[in-house]
């Protein structure tokens, strides 16, 4: 088989959980790609390796093959690869406890995806330094690259990523204690992932939840989480997830001293581990084991389960695990129930611990060993270590709580600022909709796309439109016999009729000019029907106000219009009020046809007979007017006639066919 073939071997293994067969193909593919000089598919095997390697929990393995990743991907320039591989030496390094040089390389990767474009990259590494800031109890920068991660994925469309992030918001807020806030975020996350169809992540989320409820102590509707998101992981094939879950159940059941269920979920939690060969999730489940032997009076399966925890912890380089480890077995020879009571190795354990937290910036943790030792040395009656120890956790107390109210006021801080930032968001979002459904009411919509899209000069040249304009047959003496309200009242009647067929035909309405109307057919969207469509709606123009007169007067209202076919520009004016106008001689020559037009007639001109006539080869002339056999159009020949600014003009009435 070819490296890449071995390659895609591999991922089909990684991807069903089968690291064992995943590890072969790989390192087969490593050796066929060196022997080959593919620095590619080299680069790939070692990808694979390394990730194999942190699912194990071997950290140094696992950085060694990323760091040969790179170095292959290097050689040929994939910076795409070199970015994404950057970030996993990042992984290594954070896993390794070694915060500092995992923040150097997870900047690089940052850096690369930026110069590259790859925002999903950038959104990716961003969201990593929240990880990283959050293993360091800085809450409130967490906070900050978490709202940034989540920005990016938002831009980008990444639903999953979008899902992740506000997950990992949440986590922030559960750490607070703020459980409300919590909930709700995961809550979202839940429902981002349920949309997306995305079971991983549901999965992850249910569990999220399930922690809420555990930090709430509400233990049975955490473990109804925690069992509905362990069946998820199950039937994906993810046994990661599923001993993680597992686990979970079993603190849920130690919570609730049922020592004997937590036991039996925390052995199913170590098979799982073992099966996997994750020994740093091996070595977790043993400190778990031994808490509950500790509990249930087993001192000597308690020591036995952490001594093997610290024995794996040390194998794989963990250092937070060495020295939580380190100082569970300083209180088991620190408790004098304990058959192998022995406060000398007390002593000398808690002493290591101490050492191990300040190498990790640990306060918390070390100002509780400080804590021990004072305890340790009044029992012993070592008076004068006691007092020492009891000083330095009484500094350290005040220093973390010094610390942890800094930190909530930055919290508090920043969720103020985000309150305001989503505050004038919110209110630019309601001033764009605003001024959205201004410009969707004033223009087409199209236009109003175009200018929301950013189009500044909106002009459109359009071959044939065909054009209208109506006017109420001696208005200025009926607008004599009125009030001023009922004038505005009934026009407005009309014309909103007027705008509701034009609506219904597909044709835009341009202005309104006192008691005159104009429309257009076949702009802003060109259309082939344009005059049979204006020529239809003349005619229900004419019909609906035969039928209504919202004046009251007495006397029926007759429009007088003109029709007109032809060339136009087509744009739109105005800086604060816009308008949708049409240019040209088209434009004129409508007005005037419906100027030179007489009462209940419409008026139009040769070209708009020919163009109808172009788009219906029915209509014909017949005893000197222009029909058709099966047209619903008739055009009366009215002449030559002198037009006012055009000279002589052939002209038609437009009339019903019978």
């Amino acid at each position: 088989m070819t490296a890449e073939e071995l390659n895609k071997t591999a991922d089909e293994h990684f991807q069903h959980g089968c690291y064992e067969e995943a590890e072969s193909a790989a390192v087969a593919a490593l050796n066929v790609a060196r022997l080959s000089g593919n620095s590619l598919q080299a680069g790939r095997a070692a990808v694979f390796i390394g990730n194999i390697a942190q699912r194990h929990g071997e950290y140094l393995k696992a950085l060694e093959q990323y760091q040969l990743a790179h170095e292959s991907f290097e050689v040929i320039g994939d910076s795409g690869r070199i970015a994404i591989t950057l970030g996993n030496i990042g992984r290594a390094y954070r896993n390794l406890s070694d915060y500092t040089t995992a923040a150097e390389y997870y900047r690089k990767a940052l850096a690369l995806d930026e110069e590259l474009g790859n925002w999903r990259g950038v959104a990716d590494h961003t969201g990593n330094l929240g990880n990283l800031f959050l293993l360091m109890s800085d809450y409130p920068n967490a906070l900050v690259y978490y709202q940034k991660a989540l920005s990016l994925a938002e831009q980008t469309g990444n639903a999953a990523a979008i899902a992740i992030h506000t997950g990992n918001l949440g986590n922030i807020f559960l750490l607070f204690a703020d459980y409300p806030n919590a909930l709700s975020l995961f809550h979202k996350s839940l429902a981002l992932a349920e949309a997306s169809n995305n079971m991983s992540d549901t999965a992850t989320q249910l569990g999220n939840i399930g922690n809420i409820y555990l930090a709430m102590k509400e233990y049975n509707i955490a473990l109804d989480y925690y069992h509905k998101a362990l069946m998820t992981k199950e039937q994906l094939g993810d046994k990661v997830g599923a001993a993680s879950l597992t686990g979970n159940i079993a603190a849920v059941h130690f919570y609730l001293h049922d020592y004997t269920m937590s036991l039996q979920y925390y052995k199913r939690a170590l098979g799982i581990h073992n099966e996997l060969g994750n020994k740093a999730g091996v070595a977790d489940v043993y400190v778990n084991i031994g808490s509950n032997c500790k509990m249930m009076g087993d001192h000597a399966g308690a020591m036995d389960y952490c001594n093997k925890a610290l024995e794996l912890y040390t194998e794989v380089n963990n250092i937070a695990g060495i020295a939580n480890c380190t100082q569970n077995i300083a209180g088991l020879y620190s408790d004098d129930d304990n058959a192998e009571y022995d406060p000398v190795l007390a002593e000398r354990y808690f002493l290591r611990a101490k050492e191990l937290f300040e190498e990790l910036g640990a306060k918390k943790e070390l100002y509780e060993t400080h804590y021990c030792l004072a305890v340790l040395f009044q029992l012993t009656r070592n008076w004068e270590k006691a007092f020492t120890h009891h000083q330095l956790f009484y500094a350290l107390e005040k220093e973390v709580l010094n610390e942890e109210t800094k930190k909530q006021a930055e919290r508090l801080n920043y969720e103020r600022k985000t309150a305001e930032r989503e505050k004038q968001a919110a209110i630019e979002r309601t001033r764009l909709e605003a001024t959205e459904q201004l410009l969707h009411n004033v223009l087409p919509p199209e236009i109003a796309g175009r200018i929301l899209g950013g189009t500044k000069l909106i002009a459109d040249k359009l071959d044939t439109v065909s054009v209208l304009f109506a006017d109420i047959v001696e208005f200025t003496s009926l607008s004599q016999d009125i009030s001023p309200e009922e004038l505005v009242k009934g026009l407005n009647a009309i014309f909103t009729i007027f705008d509701e067929l034009a609506e219904k035909y597909g044709l835009e309405k341009i202005k309104t000019m006192g008691d005159a109307y104009m429309v257009v057919s076949g702009a802003p969207i060109p259309r082939s029907d344009h005059a049979q469509a204006l020529a239809i709606m003349a005619f229900d123009m004419m019909e609906a106000v035969s039928r209504f007169n919202p004046f009251l007067t007495g006397k029926p209202l007759r429009l007088r219009i003109g029709i007109h076919s032809g060339e136009v520009v087509a744009g739109v004016i105005g800086k604060n009020k816009y308008t949708y106008d049409l240019w040209g001689d088209a434009v004129n020559t409508a007005s005037r046809m419906e100027s030179h037009s007489e009462a209940g007639k419409i008026h139009c001109t040769e070209d708009f007979v020919r163009e109808l006539r172009m788009r219906n080869e029915e209509l014909r002339m017949k005893d000197k007017e222009l029909t058709g056999d099966n047209s619903q159009f008739i055009f009366v020949p009215r002449g030559e006639i002198e037009i006012k600014g055009k000279g002589t003009m052939k002209t038609y009435f437009l009339e019903k066919a019978d």
